[in-house]
């Protein structure tokens, strides 16, 4: 067991391990957990992610791959071998293979299979068909089922074997002649019967059945409601086929509802804080675009019907920057909201540690102003026309510019100040931070686009 004291290995000290010859990295490595691994892979670079992975034992590899997020993994796989990739699949479940295989080019995965045994090949080939977010890309085709007059010391001599297929489960399913799933038991009831009962008097009956091209959120919702173990899939033919596991039902879950509140603020459901900068700005554009659209035309609507239908006096360049405050009130909201929410996300999945805080700061105000210099061109070059003065037209880009990079710059030093402090993110991520973004935003709009306007 790895304590978890001040002595705990570190990210830094596997730095400074990587920028020497390397020699203690093995050592090094013996005593970190697999998960840790995986995340530290996270912020390093390609190669040195490589020479930290190319150390590990085969057992470490394969639980290293499992845990990883997907672009560790598809950089990593990219430098197997056929032989290396051949011997890491013989320690992973079929569903995690095929995951694997799915980032190889077709040759590849060709000549890989080629080289397993016939029956794991053939059954990994149809998991591939599958889409990744159906039932049957998530179910493994390696699992134990027994006949039902099959007795329960039977059954467990089954389950022992050394040749049985499939991961660890929490029972078996029982099939009938025709291989129709009509029972399960759990091990725990095979456990505490007699051996000599057969599994058709121990089996619980009400079972639930999927079809492998269910979407995945729909089989993991009927796992919730029910609180299933494992379900069955089956074919048109109502015939087994493959397992469902109450784990990888969860993690579609949580996945799930990450993505559903990324797409809610406008951005990509694969969003994360380690992403290049121009990924993640061409993530959250198509929002923000929008918002300045709208603000646009409010902007037009305001200037129509409360400033030109007026015609009385010469209304000041100052006056006329307030119809700009709607597009500031949403493009601050926005964009404010979008680095929260990737933040906070990224504080409860353990995404960001407390020594990433600042570069994840610096790259999201990075991306936030790189959104409000698109933002402020393009309503630059409306306001121009709008207002006939080219002057302006600059006053007001330059001024939502420096508005939107403060807001993210806000969107991120408030969750960040709150985790310090002991304060749930969450709890400020939402309307209080809205309104802050906005009245801080509006005022910084006004403050400079009034200052350009009179140098």
């Amino acid at each position: 067991m790895v304590d978890t004291n001040e002595s705990t290995p570190q990210l830094q000290d596997l730095r400074g391990i990587l920028e020497g010859d390397g020699a203690q990295l093995a050592e090094f490595l013996q005593g970190v957990l697999t998960a840790d691994i995986a995340d530290w892979l996270q912020d390093l670079e390609t190669d040195d992610a490589w020479r930290v992975f190319s150390v590990l034992e085969v057992e470490e590899r394969a639980e290293l791959l499992q845990r990883a997020e997907d672009h560790v993994r598809e950089s990593l796989v990219a430098r197997m071998s056929e032989d290396e990739l051949v011997v890491l699949i013989t320690g992973l479940p079929a569903d995690e293979v095929a995951d694997l295989l799915a980032l190889t080019d077709e040759a590849t995965k060709e000549k890989v299979l080629g080289k397993v045994d016939f029956q794991r090949a053939r059954g990994l080939r149809e998991l591939i068909e599958y889409p990744a977010d159906s039932a049957g890309g998530l179910m493994t085709t390696e699992f134990i089922s027994v006949p039902v007059e099959v007795r329960v010391g039977d059954a467990i001599k089954e389950i022992k074997a050394d040749d049985a297929p499939g991961e660890d489960g929490s029972g078996v399913f029982v099939v009938d002649p025709v291989g129709r799933p009509v029972g399960y038991v759990s091990d725990r009831e095979l456990l505490t019967h007699s051996i000599h009962e057969t599994l058709a008097e121990v089996m619980e009956t009400e079972i639930k059945s999927v079809t492998p091209i269910q979407d995945q959120e729909e089989v993991a919702q009927i796992f919730s409601k029910y609180n299933f173990a494992e379900m069955p899939v089956v074919d048109s033919s109502g015939v087994l086929i493959g397992v469902g596991t109450a784990d990888d039902a969860h993690d579609v879950l949580e996945e799930e509802a990450e993505e559903d509140i990324l797409r809610l603020v406008g951005t990509s459901p694969n969003e994360h804080t380690r992403l290049p900068i121009l990924t993640r700005v061409r993530h959250r554009l198509p929002l923000q675009g929008l918002t300045v659209l709208g603000g646009l035309i409010t902007a037009w609507l305001l200037d129509t019907f409360l400033i030109q239908s007026d015609g009385i006096e010469p209304v000041s360049e100052t006056t006329q920057l307030l119809t700009f405050i709607p597009i500031i009130i949403g493009l601050a909201g926005n964009v404010g909201i979008q680095s929260s929410t990737v933040l906070v996300r990224a504080f409860a999945t353990g995404e960001v540690s407390p020594e990433r805080e600042i570069a994840v700061l610096r790259s999201e105000v990075l991306v936030g102003s790189l959104i409000g210099l698109v933002c402020g061109m393009a309503a630059a070059l409306v306001a121009w026309p709008m207002k006939g003065s080219l002057d302006f037209g600059i006053a007001v880009g330059i001024a939502i510019s420096v508005a939107v990079s403060w807001a993210a710059f806000l969107g991120c030093a408030v969750p960040i100040m709150c985790r310090r402090t002991k304060i749930d993110p969450a709890i400020v991520a939402g309307p209080f931070l809205i309104t802050m973004s906005d009245i801080s935003g509006s005022a910084i709009f006004v403050g400079v686009a009034h200052l350009l306007l009179t140098i």
